[in-house]
Parts: C-alpha cells; structure tokens; sequence
C-alpha cells in the first residue's frame, strides 16, 4: 500500500505553505514541510524522493510522524548523545557572574572580557569551563557579549587628558579642503 499523508486541514495546509517557503526557518523543517506538501499534493514516495533528493526511509518516517502527530510532529525529536557537561545551576552561576560588574566582586578592573570571566569562574568559583562553552551558553540564552572597554581601556582617572599635557606636535595638521 503506498504511503500517503492524511487528509489536510485548511489551517494545516496554510502553515505547511509558509514554512516550506520560510526563507529564516530551520533547513531541515522546511524540507519536512516540503515532504508533506509533496504528498498532499499526490506525488508519490519515489517522485518525493527524487524531486527532493532524499533517501526513501526518510521520506516515509516524515510522513508516517505527521499522519500520527500533526504540525508538532515536524519538530525534530531530542537525540541521544553525551549529557551536559555542566549542571543548570553552575550555568546560572556563570551567567549572574558575567552581569555582576567586577568592582562588586573587589576585583581589580572595571569590566569582564571572556578570559577574565574564564579566570574568575574556574579559580575562584571552582568551574572548569571553556571559553568557547562561555559564548555557547550567552548565545543559548539570548545574551550578547559586549566590549565594554576600548583598546586602550576605560580611562580610571577623569584628568588624564589634562594631566597628559598637549599631544604631540610632531603629526601635522591636515589642510582643510575646498568646498
């Protein structure tokens, strides 16, 4: 008997056309979508295959999931693979660290960098975490890391200009140009 997806409802078919023509939508979604609308559209599991360049089991698997589940069922399940390597509370510990300024924490400089937060988190907070692992986690929680200091450093004293005296006279003054 050949596979076939299940009578479509109208708001089904309507989100399955907009996710398979979703420019910002996971790759592997669309192409899910994009299965379904093949079928509904009476194609057979070997055209799907060879329109969509895929393997004949994952064409069937797509359809069978969305037959028994629906819209939700073209969500990738969860995998197997190795656990978290660090806990949510070491996480969270890590992230309140990185949105406390420095000098709250009697530490000697005015904003974090990623070797600093690295540095801190595994000395002082006894977290062996990566640098890498650091901008994983900000990423997966929606934070941005910010430059907070410039190349030359946020200046500590207010009358450092004054105090450095006149720059040097040694650049010379570019001409104004013509209008």
């Amino acid at each position: 008997m050949p596979v076939r997806v299940r009578p479509v409802t109208d708001d089904e078919l309507e989100a399955l056309t907009r996710l398979a023509r979703a420019r910002k939508a996971a790759a592997g979604k669309v192409r899910r979508a994009q299965i379904i609308l093949a079928s509904h559209g009476g194609h057979s599991v070997k055209v799907i295959c060879e329109q969509l360049h895929a393997n004949d089991n994952t064409v069937c698997f797509w359809i069978h999931r969305f037959n028994r589940l629906g819209l939700p069922g073209l969500e990738e399940g969860l995998r197997s693979g190795r656990p978290p390597t660090y806990t949510p509370e070491e996480m969270s510990i890590a992230i309140s660290t990185a949105l406390t300024p420095p000098e709250q924490l009697d530490l000697p400089f005015h904003s974090w960098t990623l070797d600093r937060l690295v540095a801190y988190l595994n000395d002082v907070k006894g977290i062996g975490i990566r640098r890498s692992r650091v901008s994983e986690v900000f990423r997966r929680e929606g934070l941005r890391w910010h430059q907070e200091e410039t190349w030359f450093g946020e200046r500590v004293d207010p009358d450092f200009a004054k105090k450095r005296g006149p720059s040097s006279g040694s650049t010379l003054r570019r001409p104004n140009t013509a209008s």
